[in-house]
């Protein structure tokens, strides 16, 4: 079984630096495509196949975490001292694949606002080519997701019907800046939890390989879409910026609020009542959503995307 570790040789990669670059933010992205040729550069350098890099045939050791036990809803409450080691084990296994669900569904929202944005341009462009490699990637972090929640001995966790339905609305009407920025914020509180999680050696081996897989591509999808949300918003006036940090903050909060779905709690063996409740009031939970948002926020800011109204959603998904 491959390793999801092992990096190509940048002697055999002659752009592997120019890559780096557009992964630390340090791409001059002055020129029109810049920043999509070099994202492009850095996929023909790092790129996985999941079918073979994860270790799909080695049965789950019902010893490890799903996630890090920290990023788990319950910890640090009264009932997570309550519960076995076994239970936190099932609780967090059970959590990380609802993210994981939650992921998918998003990501399927993902390419579809992307695919229609690229619909009639260039496609001889560094621009749509590196888009449709995007569109590749994220069809890949689906099924891969897909199978890991399904090896984590879960059922399809899917949103709340009204929260599905909004999705549906939001793929459609949603454009430029703000399809650009509610990526981004997806993206962005999936990572931070991600790259602890595949760092955890009480995670699940084959978790961490998907945490890492992950990472390193979405490392590029995050790339685009903040180039991207600033050149659309280039010149935009102030009716339109309140507009769009209104959307954003309103699709941010129905997704990160249907990132654990209530049923983990039961499939976990737990009392869903008593959980939930001790779930929604846990300030630890909230604390780590707070911190590892900052550089998210400050981004946000700077593209004057913080509005009054867009904080009050922030606020209340305890992003802020």
């Amino acid at each position: 079984m491959a390793s999801s570790t092992v990096r190509p040789s940048t002697q055999d990669h002659p752009h592997r630096g120019s890559a780096d670059a557009s992964r630390d933010g340090s791409v001059d992205g002055s020129q029109e495509g810049d920043v999509a040729q070099r994202l492009l550069d850095s996929a023909a350098v790092l790129a996985y196949d999941p079918a073979t890099e994860v270790d799909w045939e080695t049965p789950l050791d019902l010893d490890h975490h799903g996630a890090s036990p920290e990023w788990s809803t319950l910890y640090g409450t009264a009932y997570w001292r309550e519960l076995t080691d076994a239970q936190r084990k099932r609780l967090t296994r059970q959590e990380a694949a609802s993210v994981a669900s939650t992921g998918i569904w998003f990501e399927m929202i993902l390419q579809q606002m992307v695919l229609r944005d690229v619909y009639a341009k260039d496609p001889t462009s560094s621009e749509v080519q590196w888009a449709l490699t995007e569109i590749a990637e994220e069809c890949r972090h689906s099924i891969m997701f897909a199978r890991g929640a399904q090896k984590l001995g879960a059922p399809p966790y899917r949103p709340k019907r009204f929260v599905t339905e909004l999705g549906r609305v939001f793929k459609t009407v949603a454009f430029g800046e703000a399809a650009y920025a509610a990526i981004l914020v997806a993206e962005e509180v999936l990572d931070v939890m991600q790259r602890d999680w595949m760092r955890d050696e009480r995670v699940a081996p084959f978790v961490r390989t998907i945490n890492n897989i992950h990472v390193v591509e979405e490392s590029r999808h995050m790339k685009f879409a903040r180039d991207q949300t600033r050149k659309r918003l280039a010149g935009a006036g102030p009716v339109r910026r309140q507009i769009n940090a209104f959307v954003v903050a309103v699709a941010s909060y129905y997704i990160v609020t249907s990132m654990v779905n209530r049923q983990v709690y039961a499939n976990a063996g737990l009392d869903e009542k008593r959980a939930l409740a001790e779930a929604k009031a846990n300030e630890h939970h909230k604390s780590m959503m707070r911190s590892s948002c900052s550089g998210l926020m400050e981004f946000l800011a700077s593209s004057r995307l913080l509005t009054r109204p867009a904080l009050a959603f922030y606020k209340r998904a305890h992003l802020i």
